[in-house]
């Protein structure tokens, strides 16, 4: 009919909005990813610490155990020193290995290591116990960089503890104590530079990152894989005439499997958000909503679906390629949204990004091959090359691009 023509039209240009706003996702999401450093240094990868409006960036060479790091601290005040470690040992500053860097009187910036040895440390001068060079920092536009090359400490393999933090000078010019409360007592964690994997401080954090991880793969597979092909497999399969019922039954079973998975998935949400007092990802919990609701409403929706011969059917019809095409979108949408805020390795996005490629280039096939299928059956079909077709026409029949064809596409897309 021509307002579900209009419908399937209507999402034609969603869909196509949903690709081209994936990599720009990226862009406006992440700060450290978008950001350009003056010397026009480029590092791999990178991580919005969770603590300071702190930055790090890096660069992992696996030939040599060495990383190239810089470590930023926008918005940094010229009365307060920072500073960014690697503890061998343990999880906070006692034994830290510390980058130190802070303004000057003279309006220099100081770069210098620092080994610590307690809470009281007055951050003093020293060598570190693994090798450091190339070591620097800048001041500009009220941002505190440190540059350095580190080799990663021997029998730590690419994971570290790391440590980052900011305190007073004192009257004399030289770093005091940091606070002992809030945000100071929590910048710390796990780093592994090989997989981009970061933990928050203690067993703690690490337990989060791994269901923050879950909360990913399981979202990535209902509402990214399954429910997209459960659609392509309603779309495509029932326009081969052995597939019924097969395709209704296996479309039920992909919805239904995405659903239950994706139930899973928004549950972990829910928790982690509950844990992450201070931390909210305000896009992707409210899309995260709204998806899961209208999933809910689609699932139900099923227990009132009326017969094919019912006249409220095609509203019906209407009304479920609407709702299914939306939670498709705003899935695809979310799960970008939500690799923002894991910010995990590139390769990850790009392996998603790769799924979505295939099931893109198996539409557009599966595409091409139903209409040959459904023009080659209509000029086998049709009575007389005029009047049959345009009684079709007038009767309403089905939901296809319209004219004759319509007629076959009553049967291709009621369910």
């Amino acid at each position: 009919m021509a307002g579900q023509r209009a419908l399937l039209l209507g999402l034609y240009p969603c869909v196509l909005m949903v690709f081209s706003m994936l990599l720009p996702l990226k862009s406006r999401g992440q700060t450290c990813s978008n950001y350009s450093f003056p010397s026009n240094q480029a590092f791999g990868s990178c991580t919005d610490l969770p603590y300071l409006n702190s930055y790090l960036h890096w660069d992992y060479h696996a030939s040599t155990g060495k990383v190239k790091i810089a470590y930023r601290r926008p918005s940094a005040d010229t009365s307060k020193w920072v500073a960014w470690a690697i503890n061998p040992t343990s999880t906070g500053m006692d034994g830290a290995q510390a980058m130190v860097a802070y303004q000057q009187s003279n309006g220099s910036v100081r770069a210098y290591t620092s080994p610590i040895d307690g809470d009281q440390t007055k951050l003093e001068e020293g060598n570190l116990s693994f090798d450091v060079s190339d070591l620097s920092a800048t001041y500009a536009s009220g941002e505190m960089t440190i540059f350095a090359t580190i080799t990663l400490p021997a029998g730590n393999g690419t994971t570290v503890n790391q440590v980052w933090q900011e305190g007073p000078l004192t009257g004399g010019g030289t770093p005091g104590p940091h606070a002992f409360s809030g945000a100071n007592t929590l910048s710390k964690g796990s780093l592994d530079f090989a997989s981009g994997l970061v933990g928050s401080a203690g067993k703690g954090g690490d337990s989060r990152l791994r269901r923050k991880y879950i909360h990913g793969l399981l979202n990535a597979v209902s509402w990214g894989i399954l429910m997209p092909v459960g659609a392509m497999v309603a779309r495509y399969l029932r326009v081969f005439e052995s597939a019924d019922p097969a395709w209704f039954y296996l479309h039920v079973a992909c919805q239904h499997s995405g659903y239950i998975v994706g139930v899973a998935g928004w549950a972990t949400g829910l928790k982690l958000g509950s844990e992450s007092k201070g931390i909210t990802y305000a896009v992707h919990r409210t899309i995260g909503i709204v998806l899961f609701s209208l999933a809910t409403l689609q699932v139900t929706a099923l227990l009132i679906r009326p017969k094919k011969e019912h006249k409220y059917r095609k509203y019906w019809n209407a009304y479920h390629r609407a709702v299914g095409y939306a939670v498709i979108v705003l899935g695809i949408v979310n799960i970008f949204r939500g690799l923002d805020a894991l910010n995990p390795l590139n390769k990850w996005r790009l392996a998603y990004i790769g799924v979505l490629m295939v099931l893109g280039i198996s539409f557009l096939c599966l595409e091409v091959c139903t209409w040959l299928i459904v023009l080659r059956r209509w000029r086998s079909e049709r009575p007389s090359p005029s009047q049959a077709a345009e009684d079709k026409v007038v009767r309403g029949y089905g939901y296809g691009a319209g004219g004759a064809i319509n007629g076959i596409f009553r049967t291709q897309y009621s369910m």
